[in-house]
């Protein structure tokens, strides 16, 4: 995986956590915005863990570069801020970030979320992210859905919005786990999302949680 922070501190504390798993790998860890797109591009890591606010480009628009809409080969880019820089990280969300944490976090916390990524889901932790979107978000018109989601299709997103793991709603719903993925692979093609970050950022934006 790479880190881009550019606070010398935190770019050695993260290393220390991570590099001490076992399953995990830093490949680089660099200081400013420009150099994490080129080591991202040239390394290829699972996983790029970006700072919000770094020199040269800002973590919304290296997520953009590595992560955004038209990218062929979009990477896994997990971002980390502080909470009063709430509105930054939902537009790198909406740029193609599977996912977040706050820099006082904690170890496990950090670690989870970069296992998250790398197995191709999203950390959407209902005292983090479904805070901050609930915060950020305002009923709007819905984007575009290819197909009408079904009430339970419906029942889904909502508990995707509010956290929950597929373990979790499958028992919330009283359905198999294959269940839920199929739904779930349903959600994903009618609203042309990647991820359940992008899940949970449409049912706050579109006023299905209200």
């Amino acid at each position: 995986m790479l880190i881009a922070d550019d606070q010398e501190l935190v770019r050695a504390g993260f290393t220390m956590i991570l590099d001490a798993q076992p399953d995990i790998e830093v490949v680089a860890a660099v200081a400013d915005g420009a150099a994490a797109v080129q080591e991202a591009r040239r390394l290829r890591p699972d996983v790029c863990l970006l700072d919000i606010r770094m020199p040269k480009l800002d973590g919304l628009e290296v997520t953009r570069l590595l992560a955004g809409p038209g990218v062929p080969d979009p990477m896994r880019v997990v971002i980390v801020t502080t909470f009063d820089l709430d509105e930054y990280v939902y537009g790198a969300l909406r740029a193609g970030a599977c996912g977040f944490l706050l820099k006082d976090s904690g170890p496990a916390l950090l670690v989870e979320a970069v296992r998250a990524a790398a197995a191709g889901d999203a950390l959407v932790s209902p005292s983090v992210t479904v805070r901050l979107l609930a915060h950020l978000s305002h009923p709007v018109a819905p984007r575009t859905v290819n197909e009408a989601l079904t009430e339970r299709e419906l029942d889904v997103v909502r508990l995707v919005a509010r956290g929950r793991t597929n373990q979790e709603v499958a028992a919330d719903l009283f359905v198999s786990l294959s269940t839920v993925k199929t739904h779930l692979s349903s959600i994903f093609a009618k609203l042309g999302a990647r991820n359940r970050v992008e899940i949970a950022a449409w049912a706050w934006e579109s006023g299905v949680m209200a």
